[in-house]
């Protein structure tokens, strides 16, 4: 029996797991809507929605902690200078999970976790500006 073993192991090792889950988090944080496997998201929630009350928080102790824990300067950057504002009188209650079907390959429940008042333009920002750099970078070469 497994009772009072909280969160699911994954079939991973510890270092595994919170490495992936320390990676969606980070692609959370960063595109603000991520399509995942429907137990990854559950574990995914109250991370997730703890370091968004750390960025409310918004000292140096707090920014160190989210660090620590994701270890990502610039999505650490975006979660305390846009994110955090933004649900600054919420108590909890940052994001939601919608079933999304299941995966053709294996039939696993799938699931879109996202922010509650999401900025929908944030979706792929990032991946947009990088091929735009890279193709100035090609004309100028």
């Amino acid at each position: 029996m497994r009772h009072g073993f909280k969160g699911r192991r994954f079939a991973r090792s510890a270092s595994h797991r919170s490495a992936m889950l320390a990676n969606l988090a980070v692609s959370l944080i960063e595109h603000e809507q991520i399509v995942t496997t429907l137990p990854k998201a559950k574990d995914l929630r109250p991370i997730v929605e703890k370091l968004v009350t750390l960025g409310k928080r918004g000292d140096l102790h707090a920014r160190r902690q989210v660090i620590a824990q994701i270890g990502n300067d610039n999505v650490v950057k975006r979660l305390f200078e846009t994110i955090a504002p933004r649900y600054a009188t919420r108590n909890g209650g940052y994001l939601r999970i919608i079933k999304a079907g299941f995966r053709h390959g294996d039939n696993a429940a799938m699931a879109v976790i996202e922010f509650v008042d999401r900025d929908t333009s944030a979706k792929g920002a990032a991946d947009r500006a990088r091929v735009e750099a890279e193709a100035e970078t090609a004309e100028a070469a």
